[in-house]
Protein backbone atom coordinates (compact mmCIF):
# COMPACT_ATOMS: atom_id res chain seq x y z
CA UNK A 1 0.00 0.00 0.00
CA UNK A 2 2.84 2.69 0.66
CA UNK A 3 4.20 1.22 -2.43
CA UNK A 4 1.09 2.11 -4.54
CA UNK A 5 0.40 5.69 -1.96
CA UNK A 6 4.04 6.78 -2.92
CA UNK A 7 3.87 6.05 -6.40
CA UNK A 8 0.44 7.36 -6.63
CA UNK A 9 1.81 10.69 -5.73
CA UNK A 10 4.66 10.65 -7.62
CA UNK A 11 2.64 10.80 -10.31
CA UNK A 12 0.24 13.52 -9.17
CA UNK A 13 3.45 15.90 -8.25
CA UNK A 14 4.59 15.34 -11.96
CA UNK A 15 1.44 16.22 -13.17
CA UNK A 16 1.09 18.79 -11.21
CA UNK A 17 4.65 20.27 -12.48
CA UNK A 18 3.68 20.01 -16.31
CA UNK A 19 0.24 22.00 -15.24
CA UNK A 20 2.29 24.76 -13.69
CA UNK A 21 4.70 24.70 -16.55
CA UNK A 22 2.05 25.39 -19.10
CA UNK A 23 1.15 27.88 -17.65
CA UNK A 24 3.87 29.68 -15.69
CA UNK A 25 5.37 32.96 -17.52
CA UNK A 26 8.85 31.02 -17.92
CA UNK A 27 7.16 29.10 -20.98
CA UNK A 28 6.94 32.12 -23.29
CA UNK A 29 9.64 32.79 -25.56
CA UNK A 30 10.03 35.98 -27.03
CA UNK A 31 11.72 36.31 -30.11
CA UNK A 32 14.57 39.68 -30.67
CA UNK A 33 16.06 40.28 -33.92
CA UNK A 34 19.01 42.39 -33.90
CA UNK A 35 22.31 43.60 -35.55
CA UNK A 36 25.22 41.29 -34.82
CA UNK A 37 27.37 41.97 -32.13
CA UNK A 38 24.84 44.90 -30.93
CA UNK A 39 24.04 43.63 -27.22
CA UNK A 40 25.42 42.40 -23.95
CA UNK A 41 23.85 38.41 -23.93
CA UNK A 42 24.51 39.22 -20.21
CA UNK A 43 21.51 41.06 -20.57
CA UNK A 44 19.38 38.57 -22.40
CA UNK A 45 20.05 36.04 -19.43
CA UNK A 46 19.27 38.62 -17.06
CA UNK A 47 16.37 39.50 -18.30
CA UNK A 48 15.16 35.67 -18.37
CA UNK A 49 16.32 35.08 -14.78
CA UNK A 50 14.54 38.18 -13.47
CA UNK A 51 11.15 37.54 -15.49
CA UNK A 52 10.98 34.04 -16.36
CA UNK A 53 11.12 35.04 -19.89
CA UNK A 54 12.80 33.06 -22.53
CA UNK A 55 14.61 34.68 -25.00
CA UNK A 56 15.51 33.32 -28.82
CA UNK A 57 17.82 35.76 -30.15
CA UNK A 58 18.69 36.11 -34.14
CA UNK A 59 21.20 38.67 -35.43
CA UNK A 60 20.88 40.36 -39.11
CA UNK A 61 23.55 41.78 -41.38
CA UNK A 62 21.48 44.57 -42.99
CA UNK A 63 18.17 46.76 -42.70
CA UNK A 64 17.18 44.91 -46.13
CA UNK A 65 17.92 41.61 -44.55
CA UNK A 66 15.69 42.07 -41.37
CA UNK A 67 12.77 43.29 -43.49
CA UNK A 68 12.26 40.44 -46.18
CA UNK A 69 12.44 38.35 -43.44
CA UNK A 70 9.78 40.33 -41.25
CA UNK A 71 7.96 41.09 -44.76
CA UNK A 72 7.78 37.59 -45.61
CA UNK A 73 6.54 36.87 -42.42
CA UNK A 74 8.43 33.71 -42.41
CA UNK A 75 9.29 34.34 -38.61
CA UNK A 76 7.24 35.64 -36.01
CA UNK A 77 9.61 38.58 -34.15
CA UNK A 78 8.39 40.40 -31.03
CA UNK A 79 11.28 42.68 -30.86
CA UNK A 80 13.77 43.89 -33.95
CA UNK A 81 15.95 47.10 -34.06
CA UNK A 82 16.44 48.17 -37.60
CA UNK A 83 17.65 52.04 -38.06
CA UNK A 84 15.36 55.34 -39.26
CA UNK A 85 14.60 54.59 -43.00
CA UNK A 86 13.99 51.36 -42.76
CA UNK A 87 11.45 52.16 -39.38
CA UNK A 88 10.23 54.55 -41.86
CA UNK A 89 9.35 51.74 -44.46
CA UNK A 90 7.87 49.80 -42.12
CA UNK A 91 5.54 51.82 -40.33
CA UNK A 92 4.20 52.98 -43.63
CA UNK A 93 3.76 49.02 -44.76
CA UNK A 94 2.17 48.04 -41.51
CA UNK A 95 4.67 46.09 -40.64
CA UNK A 96 4.54 47.34 -36.81
CA UNK A 97 2.76 47.83 -33.77
CA UNK A 98 2.05 51.14 -31.95
CA UNK A 99 3.52 50.74 -28.36
CA UNK A 100 1.84 51.07 -25.20
CA UNK A 101 4.22 53.60 -23.25
CA UNK A 102 2.32 53.51 -20.29
CA UNK A 103 4.38 49.55 -20.19
CA UNK A 104 7.50 52.01 -20.79
CA UNK A 105 7.98 54.18 -17.54
CA UNK A 106 12.02 54.04 -18.44
CA UNK A 107 10.87 55.96 -21.52
CA UNK A 108 11.64 59.19 -19.83
CA UNK A 109 15.32 58.62 -19.63
CA UNK A 110 15.68 58.55 -23.54
CA UNK A 111 17.01 62.15 -24.18
CA UNK A 112 14.39 64.30 -25.82
CA UNK A 113 17.03 65.01 -29.07
CA UNK A 114 16.56 61.90 -30.06
CA UNK A 115 12.53 61.79 -29.95
CA UNK A 116 10.30 63.39 -32.65
CA UNK A 117 12.65 62.53 -35.60
CA UNK A 118 10.94 62.56 -38.92
CA UNK A 119 10.95 58.65 -39.28
CA UNK A 120 8.15 58.43 -36.17
CA UNK A 121 7.34 61.97 -35.51
CA UNK A 122 4.80 61.31 -33.09
CA UNK A 123 6.75 58.88 -31.04
CA UNK A 124 4.10 55.94 -31.75
CA UNK A 125 6.46 52.89 -33.04
CA UNK A 126 9.89 52.67 -32.08
CA UNK A 127 12.34 53.47 -28.72
CA UNK A 128 15.82 54.59 -29.44
CA UNK A 129 18.50 52.23 -28.82
CA UNK A 130 21.59 53.17 -30.23
CA UNK A 131 22.74 56.28 -32.53
CA UNK A 132 26.05 56.87 -34.32
CA UNK A 133 28.12 57.86 -37.50
CA UNK A 134 29.87 56.22 -40.13
CA UNK A 135 33.02 57.10 -41.26
CA UNK A 136 36.81 55.72 -41.92
CA UNK A 137 38.96 53.78 -39.53
CA UNK A 138 42.35 53.36 -40.71
CA UNK A 139 45.70 51.93 -39.27
CA UNK A 140 48.01 55.11 -38.27
CA UNK A 141 50.99 52.72 -39.11
CA UNK A 142 49.64 51.47 -42.27
CA UNK A 143 48.39 54.74 -43.73
CA UNK A 144 50.91 57.70 -44.06
CA UNK A 145 48.53 60.11 -46.29
CA UNK A 146 45.47 62.37 -44.23
CA UNK A 147 42.55 60.80 -43.97
CA UNK A 148 39.89 63.67 -43.91
CA UNK A 149 37.91 62.56 -47.13
CA UNK A 150 35.88 59.61 -48.57
CA UNK A 151 38.08 60.20 -51.66
CA UNK A 152 41.23 57.76 -49.71
CA UNK A 153 38.56 54.88 -50.41
CA UNK A 154 39.69 55.21 -54.19
CA UNK A 155 43.87 55.80 -53.62
CA UNK A 156 45.52 53.41 -55.72
CA UNK A 157 47.60 53.39 -52.80
CA UNK A 158 46.18 50.88 -50.50
CA UNK A 159 44.94 48.27 -53.56
CA UNK A 160 43.58 45.28 -51.52
CA UNK A 161 43.92 47.14 -48.48
CA UNK A 162 40.42 48.53 -48.43
CA UNK A 163 37.37 46.94 -46.19
CA UNK A 164 33.70 48.19 -47.79
CA UNK A 165 30.44 47.06 -45.93
CA UNK A 166 28.59 45.00 -47.29
CA UNK A 167 25.56 47.61 -47.59
CA UNK A 168 23.69 49.23 -50.59
CA UNK A 169 22.75 52.15 -48.39
CA UNK A 170 25.96 52.75 -47.06
CA UNK A 171 27.72 52.05 -49.73
CA UNK A 172 25.94 54.38 -52.21
CA UNK A 173 25.59 56.95 -49.95
CA UNK A 174 29.74 57.26 -49.41
CA UNK A 175 29.99 57.34 -53.28
CA UNK A 176 27.58 59.75 -53.41
CA UNK A 177 28.79 62.47 -50.90
CA UNK A 178 32.30 61.88 -52.16
CA UNK A 179 30.96 63.68 -55.49
CA UNK A 180 28.92 66.04 -53.70
CA UNK A 181 25.02 64.43 -53.95
CA UNK A 182 22.91 63.69 -50.93
CA UNK A 183 22.68 60.02 -49.48
CA UNK A 184 19.11 60.25 -50.35
CA UNK A 185 19.34 61.35 -53.87
CA UNK A 186 17.06 60.01 -56.48
CA UNK A 187 18.26 61.08 -59.73
CA UNK A 188 19.01 58.65 -61.93
CA UNK A 189 22.35 60.41 -63.25
CA UNK A 190 23.59 61.38 -59.51
CA UNK A 191 22.77 57.39 -58.89
CA UNK A 192 24.38 56.30 -61.96
CA UNK A 193 27.81 58.15 -61.34
CA UNK A 194 27.88 56.39 -57.52
CA UNK A 195 27.17 52.90 -59.59
CA UNK A 196 30.15 53.89 -61.90
CA UNK A 197 32.63 55.41 -58.85
CA UNK A 198 32.00 51.96 -57.25
CA UNK A 199 32.90 49.88 -59.79
CA UNK A 200 35.94 52.08 -60.65
CA UNK A 201 37.10 51.25 -56.74
CA UNK A 202 36.36 47.64 -56.93
CA UNK A 203 39.89 46.20 -57.92
CA UNK A 204 40.99 48.05 -54.78
CA UNK A 205 38.48 46.63 -52.48
CA UNK A 206 40.35 43.52 -50.76
CA UNK A 207 36.47 42.63 -49.52
CA UNK A 208 32.86 43.68 -48.78
CA UNK A 209 32.47 42.55 -44.87
CA UNK A 210 29.81 43.04 -42.05
CA UNK A 211 30.83 42.34 -38.19
CA UNK A 212 34.17 40.42 -39.76
CA UNK A 213 35.69 43.62 -40.39
CA UNK A 214 36.48 44.19 -36.44
CA UNK A 215 38.82 40.91 -36.17
CA UNK A 216 40.59 42.14 -39.83
CA UNK A 217 41.24 45.56 -38.90
CA UNK A 218 42.14 44.30 -35.14
CA UNK A 219 44.55 41.75 -36.68
CA UNK A 220 45.88 44.46 -39.41
CA UNK A 221 44.89 42.42 -42.15
CA UNK A 222 43.42 45.96 -44.10
CA UNK A 223 45.01 48.90 -43.71
CA UNK A 224 41.28 51.19 -43.98
CA UNK A 225 37.61 49.52 -43.08
CA UNK A 226 34.50 51.66 -43.67
CA UNK A 227 32.92 51.26 -40.19
CA UNK A 228 30.39 52.71 -37.89
CA UNK A 229 31.71 54.64 -34.83
CA UNK A 230 30.82 52.24 -32.05
CA UNK A 231 32.55 49.66 -34.09
CA UNK A 232 35.67 51.86 -34.47
CA UNK A 233 35.29 52.25 -30.31
CA UNK A 234 35.58 48.55 -29.74
CA UNK A 235 38.45 47.88 -32.02
CA UNK A 236 40.49 50.55 -30.95
CA UNK A 237 40.18 48.57 -27.10
CA UNK A 238 41.89 45.75 -28.97
CA UNK A 239 44.56 47.86 -31.18
CA UNK A 240 45.80 51.56 -30.34
CA UNK A 241 47.01 52.34 -33.82
CA UNK A 242 43.59 52.19 -35.30
CA UNK A 243 41.69 55.89 -35.88
CA UNK A 244 38.09 56.97 -37.01
CA UNK A 245 37.19 59.95 -38.63
CA UNK A 246 34.28 61.64 -40.25
CA UNK A 247 35.14 62.90 -43.74
CA UNK A 248 34.93 66.31 -44.25
CA UNK A 249 32.04 65.86 -47.30
CA UNK A 250 29.78 64.54 -44.87
CA UNK A 251 28.20 61.47 -43.59
CA UNK A 252 25.23 58.91 -42.40
CA UNK A 253 24.10 60.20 -38.94
CA UNK A 254 22.32 56.32 -38.21
CA UNK A 255 19.36 56.07 -35.27
CA UNK A 256 18.64 52.16 -34.62
CA UNK A 257 15.60 52.30 -32.20
CA UNK A 258 13.34 49.38 -31.00
CA UNK A 259 10.02 48.43 -32.53
CA UNK A 260 7.61 45.90 -32.17
CA UNK A 261 6.56 44.01 -35.64
CA UNK A 262 2.99 42.92 -36.63
CA UNK A 263 3.87 39.64 -36.67
CA UNK A 264 4.43 39.53 -32.57
CA UNK A 265 2.75 36.63 -30.57
CA UNK A 266 4.07 39.08 -27.13
CA UNK A 267 3.60 42.17 -27.43
CA UNK A 268 2.94 42.94 -23.70
CA UNK A 269 6.31 41.01 -23.09
CA UNK A 270 8.07 42.73 -25.73
CA UNK A 271 7.20 45.93 -23.95
CA UNK A 272 8.17 44.33 -20.78
CA UNK A 273 11.76 43.52 -22.39
CA UNK A 274 12.40 47.30 -24.00
CA UNK A 275 11.21 48.89 -20.55
CA UNK A 276 13.92 46.52 -19.15
CA UNK A 277 16.31 47.83 -21.79
CA UNK A 278 15.66 51.15 -20.87
CA UNK A 279 16.65 50.95 -17.35
CA UNK A 280 19.50 52.78 -16.13
CA UNK A 281 21.69 50.23 -15.18
CA UNK A 282 21.06 47.84 -18.20
CA UNK A 283 21.21 50.80 -20.95
CA UNK A 284 24.67 51.33 -19.22
CA UNK A 285 26.07 48.17 -18.94
CA UNK A 286 24.76 47.30 -22.49
CA UNK A 287 26.43 50.30 -24.21
CA UNK A 288 29.44 50.16 -21.96
CA UNK A 289 29.91 46.83 -23.65
CA UNK A 290 29.23 47.13 -27.65
CA UNK A 291 30.94 50.52 -27.13
CA UNK A 292 28.16 52.54 -29.49
CA UNK A 293 26.47 56.09 -28.41
CA UNK A 294 23.65 55.63 -25.83
CA UNK A 295 20.41 58.07 -25.73
CA UNK A 296 19.80 57.63 -22.54
CA UNK A 297 20.38 60.02 -20.34
CA UNK A 298 21.40 58.17 -17.12
CA UNK A 299 23.55 55.79 -18.27
CA UNK A 300 25.82 58.36 -20.27
CA UNK A 301 26.27 59.91 -16.88
CA UNK A 302 27.86 56.92 -15.96
CA UNK A 303 30.42 56.10 -18.74
CA UNK A 304 33.78 56.94 -18.01
CA UNK A 305 34.50 60.06 -18.84
CA UNK A 306 37.02 59.18 -21.39
CA UNK A 307 34.25 57.43 -23.27
CA UNK A 308 31.38 59.68 -22.33
CA UNK A 309 33.21 62.64 -23.53
CA UNK A 310 34.73 60.59 -26.61
CA UNK A 311 33.96 62.40 -30.27
CA UNK A 312 33.74 59.47 -31.60
CA UNK A 313 30.88 58.39 -29.87
CA UNK A 314 29.41 62.13 -29.07
CA UNK A 315 30.51 63.92 -31.66
CA UNK A 316 30.06 67.76 -31.42
CA UNK A 317 26.89 68.97 -33.52
CA UNK A 318 29.72 70.93 -35.71
CA UNK A 319 30.94 67.73 -36.80
CA UNK A 320 27.81 66.69 -37.85
CA UNK A 321 26.72 70.01 -40.52
CA UNK A 322 27.59 68.02 -43.57
CA UNK A 323 25.45 64.94 -42.05
CA UNK A 324 22.22 63.44 -43.59
CA UNK A 325 19.75 60.75 -41.97
CA UNK A 326 18.24 58.37 -44.08
CA UNK A 327 15.53 58.30 -45.61
CA UNK A 328 13.10 55.88 -46.98
CA UNK A 329 13.02 55.84 -50.43
CA UNK A 330 9.98 54.85 -51.47
CA UNK A 331 9.73 52.72 -54.76
CA UNK A 332 13.04 54.31 -55.63
CA UNK A 333 14.92 51.67 -54.11
CA UNK A 334 14.43 49.01 -56.52
CA UNK A 335 16.83 51.41 -58.48
CA UNK A 336 19.45 50.99 -55.83
CA UNK A 337 18.75 47.49 -55.52
CA UNK A 338 19.54 46.98 -59.49
CA UNK A 339 22.51 49.42 -58.95
CA UNK A 340 23.99 47.60 -56.07
CA UNK A 341 23.39 44.06 -57.79
CA UNK A 342 25.79 45.69 -61.16
CA UNK A 343 28.16 46.85 -58.72
CA UNK A 344 28.31 42.99 -56.71
CA UNK A 345 28.62 41.36 -60.32
CA UNK A 346 32.27 43.15 -61.47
Amino acid sequence: MKKKASFFMIVIFIFGTILSGCNSKDQIVLNVYNWGDYIDMDIINQFTKETGIKVNYDTFATNEEMYVKINKGNASYDIAIPSDYMIEKMIQEGLVEKIDFTNIPNYQYIDQRFKDLNFDPNNEYSVPYMWGTLGILYNKTMVNDPVDSWDILWNSKYEKQILMLDSQRDSLAIALKKLGYSMNSTNDNELEAAKNALIEQRPLVLAYVGDEVKDKMIGEEAAIAVVWAGDAIAMQRENEDLEYVIPKEGTNLFFDSIVIPSTAKHKVEAEQFINFLCRTDIAFKNTDYIGYSTPHTEARKQLDPEIANNPIAYPDKEDLVEAEIFIDLGTYVEKYNKVWTEIKSH
